[in-house]
């Protein structure tokens, strides 16, 4: 009966050595082909980096002005007689815009101008019994006094009357009128918005550790969403002030606008030329693989397989400097070189060391001015 035991108890023994054995041999095998195994190549496409000369310039954001831009308000007191312009219209230059009541004006005028006729009449009768010596000069002198207090009036009069036609002070195009007929309109109540469109000022400010880069007649371009195009101006004037709190100087360049494309008031991003040049390596922007720890690129080369098995081609991760943007590049100021392959697009399912196929069928754009559909 022991020897039964002994033999059955050394039966599963081996039994669980030689599962053990078989169970340990199949994680082991799993292991290494894990070990082996190398993720799939990811498809991306590259570009050949070039070096490039770049006029050096500086994008600040710039405000439009017009050149001549008021309110149009009434001079003095009135009610509202008549409104001769629609909003939004242009106007010339003394166009009368509003015309307040002045019927009151009107009886002080005939008033004032029987009164002057009156001092006519007795300045030419003391006149001529002056010179018949039945006067005095102090009593001829008075009545020329009183004719030119006459006229005086008269003219002081329709002066009145003169400010109370409300004109245009120079030719542009109006905004949206502010008063309808019969309104009371004190002393300065607004009318109507007036701004001379064409040309207009673009202000701008710039450090003044720049303001050495910057002359009188350098050429300034403007772009903003809802433009077009992107008109040229140049630097017209430089303040003789640096803001105390800011440091910084403001610049004034004045530009064309023949179909009101700039309006007074529109915020635009200014590129100004400084005249000089860099020579930079310019890459698509769809290269920058942008983090809060450093900007980097991925660069193709020939890479050492760390398992055995010869080379691959793969990706290495630079860390980059990046200078301006122009169109669909930008700059990259050190840390990629002439001739280097630089991947495009993909650049945020890479790693470093990782495996790439380049199919560069269809790529990145990669124009230094493209046109608003292309971007």
């Amino acid at each position: 009966m022991r020897k039964r035991m002994l033999i059955l108890l050394a039966v599963l023994v081996t039994f669980t050595v030689a599962i053990g054995l078989f169970k340990f041999l199949q994680i082991k095998a799993a292991i290494a082909a894990g070990m082996a195994w190398t993720p799939p190549p990811e498809a991306v496409t590259t570009v050949v980096a070039s070096r490039e000369s770049w006029p050096a310039t500086l994008s600040p954001i710039g405000t439009v002005a017009a050149v001549h831009g008021v309110t149009v308000s009434a001079d003095l007191p009135g009610i509202v007689e008549s409104i001769n312009f629609e909003s939004g219209r242009q106007v010339r230059a003394g166009e009368l815009l509003v015309r307040l009541d002045t019927s009151q004006e009107r009886a002080q005028l005939a008033a004032a101008e029987a009164a002057r006729d009156l001092a006519k009449l007795n300045s030419d009768r003391s006149e001529k019994l002056f010179e018949k010596q039945v006067i005095s000069q102090a009593e001829f002198d008075q009545t020329n006094a009183q004719l030119k207090q006459a006229e005086a009036h008269v003219g002081e009069i329709k002066a009145i009357i003169e400010r109370k036609q409300i004109r245009a002070p120079f030719a542009g195009t109006l905004g949206i009128r502010k008063v309808n007929l019969g309104q009371y309109l004190a002393g300065g109540d607004p009318i109507v918005p007036l701004q001379s469109m064409d040309p207009v000022y673009v202000n701008f400010t710039v450090p003044q550790q720049q303001l050495a880069e910057l002359k009188i007649g350098a050429p300034v371009r403007v772009s903003a969403e809802s433009l077009s195009v992107h008109p040229t101006g140049h630097i017209t004037a430089i303040n003789s002030e640096v803001d105390a709190a800011t440091r910084n100087v403001q610049i004034q360049a004045t530009f064309e606008n023949p179909k009101n494309a700039l309006r007074p008031g529109m915020f635009v991003d200014v590129e100004v030329s400084t005249g000089s040049s860099d020579a930079v390596v310019a890459l698509p922007a769809s290269s920058i693989n942008y983090a809060p720890y450093g900007n980097s690129v991925f660069v193709v080369t020939q890479m050492k397989n760390p398992k055995g098995g010869g080379t691959y081609k793969g990706v290495e991760q630079r860390f980059v400097t990046l200078g301006a943007g122009r169109g669909d590049q930008i700059a990259v100021v050190s840390g990629v070189h002439a001739g280097d392959e630089v991947v495009t697009s993909g650049v945020f399912k890479l790693r470093n060391g990782a495996a790439v196929l380049i199919n560069n069928k269809v790529r990145p754009s990669n124009n230094p001015a493209p046109k608003p559909e292309d971007s």
